[in-house]
């Protein structure tokens, strides 16, 4: 005879759930830690001209980005089809060009005041933008000494502008 009597029901023993608040909070945890935001919404068409002699900018440059074009289909009821500037989330006259830059110089850590004369203002200008508008941006950027421009294009053959 045994003294033990062993249990031959046919359950299973329930699932222990003391580890899952460490597994919810190790993906929570990790999901922050490699998410990426998108920094701006384009409201601009952004078809980008060709360049074939293309030079890419280092993540440690300091970039200010303004944005022109023609509004996107969304957005062309509202401010019509003539091309706009687009500063962060907003569109924006020539006029707002000085403050945003300011703005961006003294508000952003990445920045701040010591990297005025190093900041590069990026220019993303639609491959179909008037040149008058570009003229106007770069006009107001040299009344601020803010000479560093770049024009940001994709990489191909010049040719390619001309379709």
């Amino acid at each position: 005879m045994s003294k033990f009597k062993k249990k031959k029901s046919g359950e299973l023993p329930p699932v222990s759930t003391a580890a899952l608040p460490d597994i919810v909070f190790m993906l929570l945890f990790f999901f922050m830690t490699v998410t990426t935001f998108k920094k701006d919404d384009y409201k601009v068409k952004q078809e980008l001209p060709y360049a074939d002699q293309v030079q890419v900018l280092n993540k440690d440059d300091k970039v200010i980005y303004i944005y022109a074009g023609k509004p996107s289909s969304r957005y062309q009821k509202e401010f019509g089809t003539q091309a706009k500037i687009q500063l962060n989330d907003k569109f924006a006259d020539v006029s707002e060009i000085k403050d945003y830059w300011f703005n961006e110089i003294n508000n952003n850590p990445k920045l701040g005041q010591q990297f005025q004369n190093i900041a590069i203002t990026a220019l993303k200008v639609d491959n179909e933008t008037n040149m008058g508008l570009i003229a106007d941006i770069k006009q107001q950027l040299r009344e601020i000494n803010a000479l560093k421009i770049n024009y940001t294009t994709r990489k191909g053959n010049v040719q390619q502008n001309f379709k």
